[in-house]
């Protein structure tokens, strides 16, 4: 799989660098205290004293206690819908969207852990499954709107209407639940296949169709 470099753009400044590794922290410190405690005993206090900030600063990064097992990354979410708005006219779609999350796969190398645990506390707490179910819906559909915008971007005239109907949504869900998959599988065996391997078959057999696996 070719995949096309991060585009070059200014990082965070420190005081965003901080205000990241903050509410990375608050979210490990909750996914560890719920995987030990189950998350219906892990108080906000509880969750702060592991992070080391105040309840005052929890609720400056999580709407509820609840919020904070989900570990939706917004930072990363808005990177990916940024490269997929500035990719070539030229480029196929499903190449575009693929590049754009194999961009972050680097970061995503260390949380096999973290997300092994969270896994548990969900499967532990059901209502915190609605919870990221719906975390996850929104970042399809932000994803979505940056595929059509990127397609309205690049369309010619001759291309038709703008948006190009169900196309930007069905591709956002088809290439979300390929990543998802592929970080399932690898949380499930831990050191058995690289997260990049799985994340290049997935996207692989989606290119081609999904054909009938061989023996």
């Amino acid at each position: 799989m070719h995949v096309v470099p991060k585009t070059t753009t200014p990082g965070p400044g420190l005081r965003e660098r901080k205000k990241q590794a903050t509410r990375r922290a608050i979210a490990e410190a909750a996914v560890r205290l719920a995987a030990e405690h189950g998350a219906e005993n892990v108080t906000v206090e509880a969750i702060s004293e592991a992070a080391g900030v105040s309840p005052r600063t929890f609720f400056n990064y999580f709407p509820s206690h609840d919020d904070a097992f989900v570990l939706v990354d917004d930072e990363v979410g808005e990177r990916i819908r940024e490269s997929v708005r500035s990719a070539p006219a030229e480029r196929p779609p499903l190449d575009v969207v693929r590049d754009a999350l194999a961009a972050e796969l680097d970061g995503f190398e260390g949380r096999q852990e973290l997300w092994a645990l969270q896994s548990k506390v969900l499967q532990r707490s059901p209502h915190l499954i609605h919870r990221g179910l719906k975390a996850h819906v929104a970042e399809e559909q932000a994803l979505a709107v940056a595929i059509s915008d990127w397609l309205d971007a690049t369309r010619s005239d001759a291309d038709g209407p703008p948006g190009a109907g169900v196309f930007p949504r069905l591709l956002a869900a088809v290439t979300q639940t390929a990543l998802r998959v592929a970080i399932e599988h690898w949380c499930e065996r831990p050191g058995e296949t690289a997260l990049t391997e799985l994340f290049q078959d997935a996207f692989a057999q989606l290119a081609q169709g999904l054909p009938r696996p061989s023996a």
